[in-house]
């Protein structure tokens, strides 16, 4: 009897040990402290990275002083070249340490009186834009939610380890990008959700409660497929660009590096290849939101909606007549400017679309312009920006100005334009500068 009592108090601990480690595991798996890294805070400075600097001074910080410095005038010149396409006379270290935001260091070596270091340098948008006549505002993409799917030794994985893909993802900085990433992390249940399998689902239900879950509109799916001759030996990178529920295909390519050290200077590169692949899908009407994924009204009538839209637009219209044949100077123009004659062009205008609404509102608006033959919202994003595809006869500065005369606020880029209504509230319109610089 003492045996079995013995027996029975030992099996007894056994399953309470095993059940306490099972549930370690299961808070494990949910806890995700081994999944993933947080991504970098991506603002929306200019950044120029990889600068390298080798200075001496007295002693060890008036080296590291002098290296700071001559980061901060190298970077001015690479960032004028890349924005301006030109050089630069410089400017002094007193104005250049009022626009620098921030120092980042990437590798450093400190000596005595001698300092060698490789640093990123980050300069304020809004001082910097003044100065390189760029503006403050920017046109971005709606959120997009980043799925990185990594497929090594024959099987996908997104948040199941710490990969080197999704480090790469969460150490790249997005902000000059014209993508608006959404980056997870895999802590908590995020890494029970975003799996390699999620991308081949279709259920927009089910899309729509993960996007919705993470602020995004849609998402994107880089994938990379790591192939490996030999331990330690040469990789090569298959990359891939994919975006919706649908798992839509855009681009790919190839990267190859001699070792596994080079990885993840090999995914740091290729990052920045898809980021240009995303960039100009967007530009081109490609990358657009899936409109499925958008939860309609079903009361909203939006025939009842254009036509009030219409009436007021007409009524508009015909005050501005009775005010100018009111003048008394006779021969006064109206101030309704003359669209060119050619051919119908393709030109993307972003706005803020708070609600379904202001989507029908806007297009309505853009119609009624002389000389647009078609506005559809190729991009939808309700409560930020959606991007609005407009075929125009004319160029783009005689759509500005018709929009302008028609009581919009509008900011004119490199083949897009960006609309809004004077006293609306945006998220993009709380940077500085004004419309006026563009007329």
């Amino acid at each position: 009897m003492r045996f079995l009592s013995s027996f029975k108090y030992r099996f007894g601990v056994l399953f309470a040990f095993i059940g306490l480690a099972a549930a370690g595991l299961v808070y494990a798996q949910l806890e995700g402290t081994d999944r993933g890294v947080a991504p970098l805070a991506s603002s929306g400075d200019f950044e120029v990275f990889g600068v390298e600097v080798d200075s001496r001074g007295k002693n060890a910080f008036e080296a590291r002083q002098k290296g700071w410095e001559e980061a901060q005038r190298k970077a001015w010149k690479m960032l004028y070249a890349r924005t301006q396409g030109g050089e630069t006379a410089g400017l002094s270290d007193s104005a250049l340490n009022n626009i620098v935001s921030a120092i980042v260091v990437e590798e450093e070596q400190i000596g005595p009186t001698r300092y060698i270091a490789r640093l990123g340098v980050m300069f304020d948008r809004a001082r910097t834009g003044q100065i390189l006549g760029v503006g403050g505002r920017r046109l971005r993409s709606p959120p997009l939610l980043v799925l990185p799917i990594m497929w090594s030794g024959g099987s996908p994985q997104v948040f199941e380890n710490r990969t080197e893909w999704q480090k790469a993802w969460a150490r790249f900085r997005a902000g000059d990008s014209a993508i608006d990433y959404v980056r997870a992390y895999g802590s908590d249940s995020e890494s029970l959700v975003l799996t390699a399998g999620q991308a081949e689902r279709r259920n927009r239900q089910w899309w729509r409660t993960i996007l919705d879950q993470f602020g995004a509109a849609d998402v994107i799916i880089p994938i990379v497929r790591m192939e490996y001759e030999y331990p330690g030996g040469p990789v090569t990178g298959r990359f891939s660009a994919r975006y919706g529920p649908d798992n839509k295909y855009i681009d790919s390519f190839a990267l190859k590096t001699k070792s596994s050290e080079g990885i993840p200077a090999m995914l740091d590169q290729a990052i920045v290849r898809l980021d240009k692949i995303y960039s100009s899908a967007l530009s081109r009407g490609v990358l657009r939101t899936d409109k499925s994924l958008i939860i309609e009204d079903d009361a909203f009538d939006l025939e009842a909606l254009e036509r009030e839209i219409e009436a007021e637009l007409a009524s508009e219209s015909g005050a501005n007549a009775a005010t100018t044949s009111g003048d008394n100077g006779a021969g006064v123009e109206s101030a309704a400017p003359v669209t060119s004659v050619g051919l119908a062009t393709t030109v993307t205008v972003q706005f803020d679309t708070p609600d379904v609404g202001a989507v029908s509102r806007g297009e309505s608006a853009v119609r009624s312009v002389p000389g647009v033959s078609s506005a559809s919202t190729s991009s939808l994003a309700l409560g930020g920006v959606s991007v609005m595809s407009v075929s125009f006869t004319g160029n783009l500065a005689d759509l500005a100005s018709a929009l302008r005369a028609r009581g919009w606020q509008v900011q004119q880029g490199a083949g897009a334009l960006r609309i809004s209504r004077p006293g609306a509230a945006s998220s993009q319109d709380t940077d500085s500068g004004s419309d006026e610089q563009d007329q």
